[in-house]
């Protein structure tokens, strides 16, 4: 199981993604569809058509690292979007790969914290 910090930033590409990407093509997803930075060391997470499939991508100082993940049964719960990305917190990420549906969950107002 991977475990992410905190200071973690996610962003979930909208929409599918042919999952015969791969490093190059992906990183120039974040950069052209997605508008951000692939170099940044935020975590970009895509989603194949049928929801059982998913690619993360990350910089990590020497290199790219893709991760992948194949459900055997079932299917992720894709968050529905207006946006070409949608962020998520790091627990948030762990949720979706645990197979919570983020859109049945809310999150309790522990503490006024600016964004």
């Amino acid at each position: 199981m991977l475990s992410f910090g905190s200071h973690l930033q996610v962003f979930l590409a909208a929409g599918v993604t042919d999952m015969r990407k791969s490093f190059n093509s992906l990183a120039g997803l974040v950069k052209n569809q997605l508008e951000g930075d692939p170099l940044s060391g935020h975590l970009f997470v895509f989603c194949n058509r049928r929801r059982d499939r998913i690619k993360v991508l990350v910089w990590d100082r020497g290199g790219y690292w893709v991760c992948a993940k194949r459900l055997e049964k079932g299917t992720f719960h894709w968050p529905e979007a207006d946006s070409k990305a949608i962020e998520l917190t790091a627990a948030q990420l762990t949720l979706l790969l645990s197979g919570i549906d983020l859109q049945a969950t809310r999150t309790r107002r522990w503490h006024d914290v600016e964004r």
